[in-house]
């Protein structure tokens, strides 16, 4: 399947229904008066947030979309029917904006969550409602309210509570396909994660967390570089970081640059993306020795890492201990 974020789509709502110009006519009612009905509402054109889908593939195909029209009313009073409403299944954290102004128009991060986008015209008043003492035989009827025409861009955050960062091959693939059941294609090849995977972590008894892996950063990536900048938006709405820095090369130089050159990436696309709290972890400890593994852990100290956790993806080491930590952190902080 295809991962795509971002498209465009033109909506319009259906329009309303003319009221109705109608006299009763029967053998025997004198003056029968008028009995126009009014107009059916034209349908809606809404959206709405469902677990079903991860991806915007689906409106790529289909870029316009229209509700039903409202049906005219009739004599004796007869209401026309509403337009058919048009409701259009989307990813959870789809962002809505208008394509020309690039206002937000809604969100949508709820399973079930429906928001109208554009709204039906209303139905037209038949000649009933303009029976007055001094006319009483009024043939005045309203039109439909008009359809609304719109062109949106939608965007795609996807609803992780972990992210997942680091230069290509820094183990973020390997660490995920180990703490959940998802199945990105590892190789010893930079940017061989090309879209962004999601993982369920369990917890066991005490719940769960999704994590988000993004194709590796590189320095200059909140410039357009490489691959990952096209999915910085997905880290927006995690509620923690984790930064994987390789141990391979083992330069604790080398780590450091790593380390301050994506933090570096991080504020220059979004400061609040920046300002996210953060686990730096420090990847494939299985092919450095101790000396050079304490080397790295306090140059990234020096650095101006936080927190730092060191393991082995493959083998296992540190792993669970870094899931502890994981989770107690993301339970202190709501979503955003």
């Amino acid at each position: 399947m295809r991962f795509v974020d971002e498209v465009e789509v033109d909506l319009q709502s259906g329009k309303g229904g003319r009221g109705s110009s109608s006299m009763r006519r029967e053998k025997y009612v004198e003056m029968g008066g008028p009995d126009g009905g009014d107009g059916g509402r034209g349908g809606n054109v809404s959206f709405l947030a469902t677990t079903g889908m991860h991806t915007l593939l689906d409106l790529r195909s289909r870029s316009a979309w229209r509700a039903g029209d409202g049906v005219a009313g009739s004599g004796r009073r007869k209401t026309g029917a509403q337009g058919e409403d048009l409701q259009i299944p989307v990813p959870v954290g789809t962002i809505v904006r208008d394509a020309e102004t690039d206002a937000v128009l809604f969100e949508l991060l709820a399973p079930g969550e429906e928001r109208v986008a554009a709204p039906g015209g209303i139905g037209g008043l038949g000649n009933t409602h303009f029976k007055t003492s001094t006319n009483r035989a009024p043939r005045t009827t309203t039109p439909g309210g008009p359809s609304v025409a719109l062109r949106l861009r939608l965007e795609l955050r996807l609803m992780a509570d972990v992210g997942l960062l680091g230069y290509p091959n820094a183990g973020k693939s390997t660490l995920i396909s180990v703490i959940s059941a998802a199945r990105p294609k590892v190789a010893d090849y930079p940017f061989t994660t090309l879209v962004p995977n999601l993982g369920v972590v369990s917890m066991g008894e005490q719940g769960s967390f999704v994590v988000a892996d993004i194709p590796g950063l590189i320095e200059g990536a909140a410039e357009g570089k490489g691959l990952g900048h096209q999915f910085l938006r997905h880290l927006q709405r995690t509620r923690t970081l984790l930064h994987l820095v390789s141990l391979s090369p083992t330069e604790a130089e080398t780590v450091a640059h790593r380390y301050r050159s994506l933090r570096n990436e991080l504020a220059t696309y979004d400061t609040e993306l920046a300002e996210k709290p953060e686990i730096v972890v420090l990847t494939q400890r299985d092919t450095v020795d101790d000396e050079a593994e304490a080397e790295a852990r306090e140059a990234l100290v020096e650095a101006g890492a936080g927190e730092v956790f060191v393991i082995s993806a493959i083998a296992g080491d540190g792993v669970p201990a870094l899931l502890r930590r994981t989770w107690s952190r993301i339970s202190e902080i709501p979503r955003s």
